[in-house]
């Protein structure tokens, strides 16, 4: 495993559709890290103004490419794409809605690449919160990946890895859509590569005021994730590890 130094290049990524609210503050907040990063918004067709404010204040604007949405996986697969292209030697991916990222957030999972070969961050948030992540996620990894049981955040929008892991896990065919982050997490351990989570504290982000009152307009996102999962189930000869589970 390479050591990071400080003359690396870091580029930190975000994914982001109609985020005019907080973009600002994500990308400034990016640029304060003592890693002085490049940052690539990944702007999937916003009807508001976030690639123009994004574009205003510095940084690397890019379309997604492909209309489909929900598209996260689409919008990371660019985001890798136009790093790799820059030569960044790490590549770090946070969510652009979040209202209380501060630059240690980047220092620290940047850091965290030092003796690792991913670094994602975990936190604490609202009781209501993450409704996908305990009711899908935590639940589904338990029964078909259970080494990953103790992994607080497989959803986890913050994600740090050097450029070779990455370039690695764009070769398996990532997901375009929601199923992503999970995806990720489970081809990263599966190929051998060695996972770390960071605490980064208390997290607030706007997308949960969405679906504060009503955890229904998450069905997609539950439904993807899901199936995430079950496809690596399926790939990786753990299918069958469902006649374990008590009903």
């Amino acid at each position: 495993m390479n050591k990071q130094t400080s003359f690396q290049k870091i580029a930190v990524v975000f994914p982001a559709k109609n985020e005019a609210d907080t973009i600002e503050h994500a990308i400034t907040t990016a640029k304060k890290s003592s890693h002085n990063p490049e940052v690539i918004v990944v702007d999937a067709f916003s009807s508001d103004a976030t690639a123009e404010i994004a574009n205003k204040i510095g940084a690397r604007v890019i379309q997604q490419g492909d209309r489909l949405f929900p598209g996260k996986g689409i919008a990371m697969k660019k985001g890798l794409s136009e790093a790799i292209s820059i030569e960044a030697d790490i590549i770090l991916f946070l969510d652009a809605d979040i209202k209380n990222l501060t630059s240690e957030w980047i220092d620290k999972l940047v850091d965290g690449c030092t003796n690792c070969d991913m670094a994602r961050g975990y936190y604490e948030r609202d009781a209501r919160d993450a409704p996908v992540t305990k009711l899908i996620a935590k639940p589904m990894i338990h029964i078909f990946f259970p080494e990953l049981s103790n992994i607080e955040q497989p959803l986890s929008g913050e994600v740090c890895a050097r450029t070779q892991v990455w370039k690695n896990l764009l070769e398996k065919n990532p997901p375009d859509g929601w199923g992503i982050d999970v995806w990720l997490l489970i081809e990263t351990a599966m190929s051998g590569y060695q996972i770390k989570e960071i605490f980064l504290g208390h997290k607030e982000h706007t997308s949960f005021e969405g679906y504060r009152e009503d955890v229904g307009k998450l069905a997609k996102m539950a439904e993807q994730v899901e199936f995430a999962i079950i496809n690596e189930a399926f790939k990786h000869g753990r299918i069958n590890l469902h006649k374990n589970v008590k009903i």
